[in-house]
């Protein structure tokens, strides 16, 4: 059974920092290309970061260029995004996704930036 699980989300302060986690089981992790998506109330869920399954390519949405860092470790079939300089509008439930050929999605953490 195949498990996306998202970690380190919570409310935080405009111009801070978080990390999140997912961490997976069941797949083999290292042939997956790995991406994070946020999904903000009213919106359509959207691509923030992706990387590829060597880990040596990496993509971000233009919104958070600069601000966020996605890495993985493929020993811990885990993925990771940085997120620095919070902001409001990055206020969204992030979600983990794994696609080879299949697609699995984890079932999100909430990220809230507000004073």
């Amino acid at each position: 059974q195949v498990q996306l699980v998202e970690s380190g989300g919570g409310l935080v302060q405009p111009g801070g920092s978080l990390r999140l986690s997912c961490e997976t089981s069941g797949l083999i992790f290292s042939n997956y290309v790995m991406s994070w998506y946020r999904q903000a109330p009213g919106k359509e869920r959207e691509l923030v970061a992706i990387i590829s399954s060597a880990g040596d390519s990496v993509n971000y949405a233009d919104a958070v260029k600069g601000r966020f860092t996605i890495s993985r470790d493929n020993a811990k079939e885990s993925v990771y995004l940085t997120m620095n300089r919070l902001k409001s509008e990055d206020t969204a439930v992030y979600y983990c996704n794994a696609k080879w050929g299949i697609v699995y999605w984890g079932q999100g953490t909430q990220v809230t930036v507000s004073a």
